[in-house]
């Protein structure tokens, strides 16, 4: 089978970007790629609060998105010579709960002037669970990092840069600001029903993690970096964070009774209006897994993103494995897969100009798509298409953003049978591609209908429409191939495309 393609050679220097729009903060990251090592060249950061800016219907407020949308364009000033495929920007909580978080990812692309991806919180943990691994010396050792956010907490258990048990939690130091200690107010009782809160939440895990066991435990990102700051700052713990210079902190917290009050040295002012929250679920995170020193890490989400993206340009590509990976769980036919999948490639160049189709995520999508259009045979034959659709948006799948999950989802599904054009006027202006992809995909499937190999393929199109052409007396010799794409093009009419292909004619 065909692997991705990747744009560049990996001896040669690249610059790559990444962008981290987290609930509290945005981050963005420069570095210099040479033969596979990373040298970062510069780092910027706003506190954007995004999180902050929800409104009780999850909506992201006017004002969220004016800071939000200005601190892009400031980071987009920063990238504008680089090309896509040295970006990657990803959105994490916020825009995974936010009800108008298309809306806002429209504006926000313009003004980044690159897309922009919301990954889930498993894929957010195992790109932290990357950043920290990177910025370790290589041992056996296993380690338990911890990165608390502005909306959400990811747990990872891994040995060397592999995870073995990934986790988030719907917690996070803005989130437990908004529901504890909205009105600044700070107090014993408080704390308390918010640390409570966060042992609710850590209540499904705390089992399984402490089965697993870690010799190491690593915090990342502000929250755990600010704590550390502090408790330094004190004198009260000189390598990261004891469980004892924790509840010297704590105390302290409750005792400012107020966030204005919070004058802690070692804490930025543009920290202390989300400090509380975060200590409370770092408290209760120590108390619950039972903790007693956590290590600080200078990386995280935006290094994982880093390392993630030059291993793509190193021809290692952690989406690959998961198909594979999803290709064994599934119990799909590879002989098959690999026809459909040489197939469609073979086809995609010839439209490729004519449909404005964008290389490389064409060529991504065809591939993926022809490995895992089959995967619903496992759950069942009728409808298979729609089961296997429905656990590719669905499933936990390591290296792929939302948008891509579900770009490939609705490939899967139009497939076979009617052609579902309602379907596709759900996705974003930008993600229409697909429905000219599921041409191809479709034509490929039908093509290996009977499970066999077939010759040469032409293709030549239109703006809503296709002229295929085979091997002299190839479509002569298939006279259920013919039938098949009869009715093929009655499918594609009924959703405004044309397809036409030779008729033979019959004798008389």
């Amino acid at each position: 089978m065909t692997d991705p393609v990747t744009l560049e050679n990996p001896a040669e220097e690249q610059t790559l970007a990444a962008i981290d729009l987290g609930s509290n903060s945005f981050h963005m990251i420069v570095s210099r790629a040479t033969n596979g090592r990373l040298a970062v060249v510069d780092r910027m950061k706003e506190m954007v609060q995004l999180g902050a800016g929800l409104d009780a219907d999850r909506h992201i407020t006017t004002a969220a998105r004016t800071r939000a949308i200005a601190c892009l364009e400031r980071f987009g000033q920063r990238i504008r010579t680089l090309g896509p495929e040295s970006v990657r920007a990803v959105g994490t909580n916020t825009l995974r709960v936010a009800r108008n978080s298309d809306e806002f990812l429209s504006a926000a692309e313009e003004a980044l002037g690159h897309p922009i991806e919301i990954i889930s919180g498993i894929e957010e943990a195992r790109l932290i669970y990357l950043g920290v691994a990177h910025s370790l010396d290589s041992d056996n050792q296993r380690r338990l990092v911890i990165d608390i956010g502005g909306g959400s907490t990811e747990l990872v258990i891994g040995e060397g840069f592999t995870p073995l048990d990934m986790e988030s939690l719907y917690m996070g130091c803005v989130a437990m600001m908004n529901r504890h200690f909205a009105d600044g107010k700070i107090s014993a009782k408080r704390f308390r029903r918010s640390e409570v809160t966060a042992l609710q939440e850590l209540e499904r895990v705390q089992e399984r993690f402490r089965r697993l066991g870690w010799q190491t435990a690593i915090g990342a990102s502000g929250t755990i970096r600010a704590v550390a700051a502090v408790v330094r700052e004190a004198g009260w713990s000189r390598r990261g964070i004891t469980r004892d210079s924790l509840k010297k902190l704590t105390a302290l917290v409750i005792d400012a009774g107020s966030v204005d009050q919070l004058n802690l040295p070692g804490l930025s002012r543009t920290r202390a209006p989300v400090f509380p929250g975060g200590v409370a679920v770092l408290s209760a995170l120590f108390e619950s897994l039972g903790i007693d020193e956590l290590v600080v890490s200078d990386s995280a989400l935006r290094e994982g993103l880093l390392n993630d993206l030059l291993g793509r340009f190193m021809h290692h590509d952690v989406r690959t494995e998961t198909v594979a990976a999803l290709m064994n769980r599934y119990h799909v036919d590879r002989e098959q897969a690999r026809r459909v999948e040489d197939t469609v490639l073979s086809l995609l160049p010839q439209v490729t100009t004519a449909w404005s189709l964008p290389p490389t995520l064409s060529h991504e999508l065809c591939s993926w798509a022809a490995r895992l259009h089959e995967i619903g045979l496992d759950i069942a034959h009728s409808h298979y298409h729609k089961h296997g659709s429905y656990v590719l948006e669905n499933a936990d799948m390591p290296g792929f953003s939302r948008q891509e999950q579900r770009l490939l989802a609705t490939l899967v599904r139009s497939h076979r049978r009617k052609f579902p054009v309602a379907l596709f006027k759900t996705l974003p202006a930008s993600a229409r591609l697909v429905e000219h992809l599921a041409v191809l995909l479709r034509l490929a499937v039908l093509l290996h209908r009977s499970r066999s190999d077939v010759g040469k393929v032409t293709l030549t199109a239109g703006r809503r429409s296709l002229d295929v052409r085979f091997a002299p007396s190839w479509i002569e010799a298939h006279p259920l191939t013919q039938a098949d794409l009869q009715e093929e093009a009655e499918f594609l009419a009924a959703a405004g495309f044309e397809l036409r292909f030779p008729t033979p004619t019959l004798p008389v």
